[in-house]
């Protein structure tokens, strides 16, 4: 699995003004993230963390229950924070958002109806996740096809055998700066900087 390191994030922290601030993204950043990067430590000293080197984390977190009971919590908390996080960077862009196109945007028809009805979906329900948590558009392998689901504080989907394909983090630390206590109005906001390319990557490696 190697040594893991904090991922770059691919342009500046005020790339994505005016609708996430440059001192949100940097602390998200380097503060949040930073602290997730060094989940293998929580796990240093048992007989779980003494193979972790040897192991995927992404199949870790496929097969989250079999990780022993005594470090499953960190590693899905941890692990999991840290791959969401590494996927919500990707997932924007400077001058993002509009509607996807290709074969991902024929799998939101299908599922959804329409891209609207999808987007409008996707806000009320990522608005409405109680407490800490993500909100997330899927592929399902047994359904061969793309659901929503919300995932509560840094919960993978990757534990329920989705793969997850554009992911919103509504923890009060990546809005609240400039959002304060109106999560709706940061979601409305962040579908202006959403990389669709990217979704039409991870879709396409999905099928």
């Amino acid at each position: 699995m190697g040594k893991f390191t904090l991922p770059e994030v691919p342009y500046a922290y005020d790339a994505l003004e005016p609708h996430i601030d440059a001192k949100t993204m940097e602390i998200h950043h380097t503060k949040h993230h930073q602290a997730l990067h060094q989940w293998p430590k929580r796990c240093s000293g048992t007989s779980f963390g003494s193979d972790l080197q040897q192991k995927d984390l992404l199949d870790v977190l496929a097969n989250i229950n079999q990780v022993p009971e005594a470090v499953r919590g960190a590693i899905n908390f941890h692990g999991g924070g840290y791959d969401n996080h590494k996927l919500f960077w990707n997932n924007m862009k400077p001058n993002g958002g509009g509607k996807p196109g290709g074969s991902v945007a024929d799998a939101i028809n299908k599922t959804f109806a329409s891209f609207d009805s999808f987007k409008e979906q996707f806000s009320t329900k990522t608005t409405g996740v109680q407490g800490s948590g993500w909100g997330w558009l899927v592929f399902n392998p047994k359904s061969n096809s793309v659901e929503y689901k919300s995932m509560p504080n840094q919960t993978s989907p990757r534990t329920e055998g989705l793969v997850p394909l554009l992911g919103l983090d509504v923890w009060e630390h990546a809005y609240y700066l400039k959002y304060q206590n109106k999560r709706a109005d940061y979601v409305t906001a962040w579908w202006n900087v959403v990389n669709w390319d990217e979704v039409e990557k991870r879709y396409s490696k999905a099928k």
